[in-house]
């Protein structure tokens, strides 16, 4: 009997496949697992600390969120970025996201959650947040706040889905400084075109925000591929 198999006699196996979930993510966001990589679940289960059991529940997990693929009598893989698929993904928000300012500025100017977050964005520059990970997790909580006020559950459910599914690159819009800057800057204009009530202002403020994002992050994700392709030669030739 392995250590991984004793802890999970003891252990929760929930806990064990979030354990298992959490570090398998974080490797796949930090392109420590490559799109196109094939996944033993032998080397997985080892480096996670866990058995086949809780493993396969963390797979099948990342496998409904879009992160990895079953390959019949194969195994699991990691899937190749599409960015067109992005696009599609990115193109779903705005609508969505559009819908529920269009119903934030025909409903009353003084909402607890547009106060909130103009607490939050519309403050002075020398008190904005710059840890990106911080201001990344503000950002998601802004656009989905923005949803959240339209009280239609379907249409807050797909959207944390897709929100979900856009997380593996979305979150490094933050890694440059000058995109913090844009972002309190853009968020406190939406923000306000929404409390004058201003439609159209705040929609077009809107797309534009995301689709500057989008291209951001493209080219984001282009160079941390090609530097961690780049390592891994590295490592393959100096090993040879």
């Amino acid at each position: 009997m392995t250590m991984a198999e004793i802890v999970d006699i003891g252990g929760d196996a929930g806990s064990l496949a979030d354990r298992a979930y959490a570090k398998i993510k974080k490797r796949i966001f930090d392109f420590d697992l490559m799109p196109g990589d094939r996944l033993s679940e032998s080397e997985l289960a080892q480096q996670a600390g866990v058995s086949r059991t809780p493993l396969r529940q963390a797979l099948q997990r990342l496998q409904h969120e879009g992160f990895v693929e079953a390959i019949p009598k194969v195994g699991w893989l990691i899937p190749p970025l599409s960015f067109e698929k992005f696009d599609e993904l990115y193109d779903f928000r705005v609508l969505i996201e559009c819908f529920a300012v269009r119903g934030l500025c025909a409903s009353a100017a003084d909402r607890p959650e547009l106060q909130k977050l103009a607490k939050i964005w519309q403050v002075p520059v020398k008190e904005r947040l710059q840890d990106p990970v911080v201001v990344g997790e503000l950002d998601e909580a802004f656009h989905r706040r923005i949803v959240d006020s339209t009280a239609n559950r379907e249409m807050q459910r797909t959207y944390r889905e897709i929100t979900e599914r856009m997380r593996i690159i979305r979150r490094l819009d933050f890694i440059k400084p000058d995109r913090v800057t844009a972002t309190y800057d853009e968020h406190g204009k939406i923000i306000a075109a929404i409390q004058k009530r201003r439609a159209d202002e705040a929609q077009r403020l809107l797309r534009t925000h995301i689709e500057q994002s989008k291209l951001e992050v493209r080219k984001i994700t282009l160079d941390m591929l090609y530097q961690a392709r780049s390592r891994g030669r590295a490592a393959r030739e100096g090993g040879s």
